[in-house]
């Protein structure tokens, strides 16, 4: 019996990536090929030999065989094939968010730049960083280490929500979890 042909095995990968099936890109442990050309910019767009990708499916399909490797490099992978990617910040942004709910009842569902909607939770969670000047950097855990930068204008609606909650720390909680907006004092230093 022949092995399985490439066209087949993108024609099956295709269809799990129409159907909103998560891919099985941890399983895949394909030959590293080289560098791809692409680069995902600090605002989410995605480029291709110094060219935007204006495509959105095309971006899609490429955001679900992306994968961090254990040493921290981004990687595009196929059964086939492991080419790497540039990523200057987080490889997706969270363009808006969603909530319904109060205090430890809330759910808030996250809608990124790819198309993908991730609820917010103990397996999705919402970690606020703070930069070298102070600045807040909220990012959601999206998949396997991967993570979406919450663009500002999201970031801030739920920081008006936290507020209004008059919690200490100020935070949110989703799906049973709480998220400070605020590191940990060990985690400031």
């Amino acid at each position: 019996m022949s092995a399985e042909s490439p066209d087949s095995r993108f024609a099956e990968l295709l269809a799990l990536a129409r159907a909103g099936q998560p891919l099985p890109v941890e399983r895949w442990q394909p030959a590293h090929c080289g560098h791809s050309d692409m680069r995902i910019a600090a605002d989410g767009t995605w480029f291709h030999a110094g060219t935007p990708i204006g495509r959105k499916e095309l971006v899609a399909l490429f955001s679900r065989i992306l994968r961090l490797e254990p040493d921290g490099r981004h990687v595009l992978v196929t059964p086939v094939e492991k080419l790497d990617i540039d990523v200057e910040d987080a490889p997706f942004v969270a363009v808006d968010a969603d909530w319904a709910g109060e205090g430890r009842a809330r759910s808030i569902l996250f809608h990124l730049n790819t198309g993908d909607i991730v609820a917010c939770g103990p397996d999705h969670r919402l970690d606020v960083r703070i930069d070298g000047d102070g600045t807040p950097r909220p990012y959601l855990h999206v998949r396997g280490g991967l993570v979406a930068l919450v663009n500002r204008a999201t970031f801030y609606r739920l920081a008006d929500l936290a507020l209004a909650e008059a919690g200490d720390p100020p935070g949110l909680w989703s799906d049973g979890a709480f998220f400070p907006f605020a590191p940990a004092a060990s985690d400031a230093a």
